[in-house]
């Protein structure tokens, strides 16, 4: 049976690198009808934090990955220590003191060729004579990363190791301990790195932040699962939005790309963009009605949910990331606009009598209006200009700005409409001299 594991350190948060390596991990594992595994690998009992371990549990359930089995290496100390007292009795490894006395378990690297067949890069040969005695228990009594990591593999029976490729140095160190302790060995797979979109190695400048940070400024987890995907794979025929069931369908590990990936928060975003067009209203609402309370946009005792969701379905087919729903509707919540000053005087010149009568004929055409509906206020708007004599853009722009505060947004006559007619009235009224 296939079984993978994701092996995180808690010694910080989940991030883009992790995040990708565990989704490699549940698709070959669920591609296969095989288990996927966690493992905390909290052997650095300085480092690792408990919230660290709480945060990577999030992260991994909100990204939709459930695990089979969980095994924390804090807890399996005295395995690693039986395995290394048997390396020693066999001749295999020695004690090291140090100068306080403490004394360390080192494993005689043997000088030979290992090669492996990387299910991604094909054969990889590496030369032992290069790689110093390894360490196997530190003299603080903890296991080396390598040490603890093939012991766990081989107890767990992991059949495959998908990882990121910058342990394939660590590979041959953890073929030799495999063939010490008699142990079959897995599968290798290194997936190539990901880099930033300036060449560079991923940073919190270029992407690298963590998983539960993309949550809160308003990615959903299906589009960063679609992106994550498209690191090094691809479905094929230039797809680039695929539903994480058909990828369980179609997921390949031997077609997956050597080359690095770029990390590209503008892909990132369109990929987003797609996910929220077609996202049900309700779930959007729901993730947006925490995100308002804290700006005290809205409260708890006062607020419509119908409206916040005519609202969601007016803006979701523009919304990059969930978030920009704050600030770009805040005038439908607000008492007044808040206003863009360079918007403000590009639009609205205080010295144009032109406007302040187009607006003020536009307020009376708002309230001669039988039916407030969307298509009877663009009607109006329309046969408004053409008295005037004026182009819909000359008006357009300013009213957009005196209603919203902004330059963008969406349709004009929406934005009259869900505002109500009232209030409508009452901001463009300021503007009228």
């Amino acid at each position: 049976m296939v079984r993978v594991r994701f092996a995180p350190s808690p010694t910080g948060n989940l991030h883009i690198g992790g995040g990708r390596t565990a989704l490699f991990n549940w698709l070959f594992s669920q591609s296969n009808k095989g288990k996927f595994i966690l493992r905390i690998e909290d052997t650095d009992q300085e480092r690792s934090k408990k919230e660290f371990v709480d945060e990577i549990l999030y992260s991994l359930k909100w990204l939709g990955f459930n695990w089979d089995e969980i095994y924390y290496q804090s807890q399996r100390f005295e395995t690693y220590r039986k395995y290394a007292d048997n390396l020693l009795k066999s001749g295999l490894a020695y004690i090291e003191k140090s100068p306080e006395g403490k004394e360390a378990i080192i494993y005689k690297v043997p000088a030979k060729k290992i090669n492996i067949r990387d299910l991604i890069r094909g054969e990889i040969e590496f030369d032992s004579s290069l790689i110093k005695d390894q360490v196997l228990i530190k003299s603080d009594g903890t296991p080396t990363y390598n040490f603890a990591c093939v012991i766990d593999d081989a107890e767990m029976e992991i059949s495959h190791i998908i990882r990121g490729d910058d342990h394939i140095s660590n590979t041959p160190k953890q073929v030799l301990l495999y063939e010490a302790l008699g142990f079959k060995i897995p599968f290798f797979a290194h997936l190539p790195l990901i880099m930033g979109i300036d060449g560079g190695r991923l940073s919190k400048r270029t992407g690298a932040t963590a998983i539960s940070d993309y949550r809160k400024n308003g990615y959903l987890s299906e589009a960063l699962l679609n992106y994550l995907l498209l690191l090094s794979w691809s479905p094929g025929g230039n797809r680039e939005i695929i539903g994480i069931e058909e990828a369980v369908k179609l997921f390949d590990i031997k077609t997956v790309n050597k080359t690095s990936a770029t990390f590209d928060l503008k892909k990132l975003d369109w990929i987003n963009n797609q996910y929220l067009k077609n996202a049900d209203p309700e779930k959007l609402a729901d993730e947006l009605i925490p995100l308002l309370e804290d700006k005290k946009l809205i409260t708890k005792e006062k607020f419509d949910r119908g409206n916040l969701l005519d609202l969601v379905k007016l803006f979701q087919a523009r919304l990059p990331r969930l978030n920009d729903f704050v600030d770009w509707a805040d005038f439908f919540f607000l008492d007044e606009p808040v206003m863009d000053e360079a918007a403000v005087k590009k639009y609205l010149d205080a010295d144009n009598p032109l406007l302040s009568k187009a607006f003020g004929l536009f307020v009376q055409s708002l309230d001669n209006l039988e039916e407030y509906e969307i298509a009877n206020i663009e009607s109006a708007f329309r046969q408004l200009v053409a008295d005037l004599g004026m182009e819909a853009k000359q008006l357009i722009h300013p009213i957009r700005v005196a209603l919203t505060g902004k330059t963008i947004g969406p349709g004009l006559f929406e934005v009259i409409y869900y505002l109500g007619k009232e209030r409508s009235k009452k901001r463009l009224l300021k503007w009228v001299r």
